[in-house]
């Protein structure tokens, strides 16, 4: 990996699109093909050692996260991958993949187990999409006593035990897009703003002070500052990222280097940023791939032609 003149390694950003995945130099914008040819739906790191990625909807492939020697691990069959993250609920040796239809699988080297704690989920049977389609699990996090899996539309579930059991957490008609952690809180962008939690997702708090919607689709946790994403509703339009501090009473437009509105959403897992807050990045499905280097306060284009289906950013 390249290293900056101080002689940290330059950040990178991967792009998950649906010919294949790209990866840029976020200083030089050097970008190259990965997975070339595939729909790779999302990639995560394990330790940041190692890279998954969900591949043509059903594939499991594994890399290693400077060579780019990419293997396919294991196969779904009755369901396609949505997302995925190495979480305590997971293998040291593996993954935690959400899919669709509202279901849990763990990978562990090529094997495939479905997580049966969660089909057990209470209130499973209350979960719905808007078009009347089944739910899916959208996103996946954890903290240092929990992980949380937010399902659309189902709210997010949060178990304390590895896996073992999950309970609810929010109200399911907060239509959650996304679920993060940092600074000691839990954030779940959704069709109403904001929702925070500073208990583990005992309680929550809604905030929307400062957006032009309330449509909100993707949240990052960027050190100290929040990064958020909203507008005019699941169809897009008037997209635009706003950012701020860990308590998240108000927005604040992120403008300097930005166009005044995107098309379609910045969605889902279409924001990333590093937690110590040295770098963020996002990825519009129009194709262009935005950086900054200060918490979200300037912007700068490092690519287009990449239409974002889920962006990572690596140190």
């Amino acid at each position: 990996m390249r290293e900056a003149a101080d002689n940290r390694p330059v950040p990178q950003v991967l792009v998950a699109t649906d010919s294949g995945l790209q990866r840029f130099d976020a200083d030089t914008a050097q970008r190259r093909m990965q997975l070339e040819g595939h729909d790779v739906g999302a990639v995560a790191p394990a330790s940041w050692k190692t890279l998954w990625a969900i591949v043509d909807g059903k594939q499991i492939w594994r890399s290693d996260a400077s060579a780019g020697d990419w293997k396919q691990i294991a196969s779904l069959t009755s369901v396609r991958g949505e997302c995925l993250a190495d979480t305590r609920a997971n293998d040291e040796n593996g993954i935690l993949i959400g899919t669709s239809h509202a279901h849990l699988v763990r990978i562990t080297h090529d094997q495939v187990a479905p997580v049966e704690s969660f089909d057990h989920a209470p209130e499973r049977e209350g979960w719905f999409t808007p078009w009347g389609g089944p739910p899916a699990v959208r996103s996946i996090t954890e903290n240092r006593t929990s992980v949380f899996v937010n399902v659309h539309v189902g709210g997010v579930l949060r178990s304390r035990d590895e896996g073992a059991t999950w309970q609810p957490t929010i109200d399911i008609h907060a239509d959650v897009h996304r679920v993060v952690t940092g600074g000691g809180r839990v954030y779940a962008a959704g069709a109403g703003g904001l929702s925070l939690s500073e208990d583990d997702g005992d309680t929550w708090k809604l905030s929307a002070k400062g957006l032009h919607a309330r449509y909100c689709r993707s949240v990052a946790v960027c050190g100290e500052t929040v990064l958020l994403s909203a507008s005019d509703g699941p169809g897009g339009g008037r997209a635009a990222l706003y950012r701020t501090d860990l308590d998240a009473k108000s927005f604040e437009r992120c403008r300097t280097g930005l166009p005044e509105w995107f098309e379609g959403n910045i969605d889902s897992l279409s924001l990333d940023a590093l937690p110590d807050g040295s770098f963020c990045a996002f990825g519009t499905e129009s194709g262009g791939v935005f950086v900054s280097k200060d918490h979200g306060s300037t912007w700068s284009q490092i690519a287009e032609g990449a239409p974002a289906k889920s962006v990572l950013v690596l140190p």
